[in-house]
């Protein structure tokens, strides 16, 4: 009987854990440019899988989460502008009752820095939200770091 109750136990916890799938269709990447002494550039690039899209930066109220940056504050460097990103897909959404603008497959966003160090470390958060047709997962966030050199 005790065999029974642990083989029952052992099956009923691998089905469960099969089930509780953690999503995680949004990979990042980041990378950068030196431009001259005096400035750089961040890329931070997002592959998303197939069937997926997160949100653009400029997103209506009473939308979705928008895309985000946050970079951390340092005497190294300054940001240049805001971040910049391609033109985003964009399609009704009647959950929103808006259109809202996306990116689907991957997308590269920018940010120009003004550097007062030869070396220095950009550190941030990206905030997003990852959806597909059937679900939207919960705001989710990637924490980058690049070394410019």
């Amino acid at each position: 009987m005790k065999k029974l109750s642990l083989l029952i136990i052992a099956v009923l916890c691998t089905v469960g854990g099969a089930i509780a799938q953690i999503y995680n269709p949004v990979k990042w990447s980041v990378a950068s440019k030196k431009l001259n002494s005096k400035e750089a550039v961040v890329f931070v690039k997002a592959t998303i899988d197939e069937g997926w899209h997160i949100y653009g930066l400029n997103v209506p109220d009473g939308g979705p989460i928008a895309t985000t940056f946050q970079f951390t504050p340092s005497k190294d460097f300054t940001l240049n502008g805001k971040v910049a990103a391609p033109t985003p897909q964009s399609k009704y959404e009647k959950d929103f009752k808006m259109d809202v603008p996306f990116y689907s497959k991957e997308v590269t966003f920018q940010q120009k820095v003004k550097l007062s160090k030869n070396q220095t470390t950009v550190k941030g958060v990206v905030e997003f939200m990852a959806c597909d047709k059937n679900r939207c997962l919960p705001p989710d966030e990637y924490a980058f770091n690049v070394t410019i050199k």
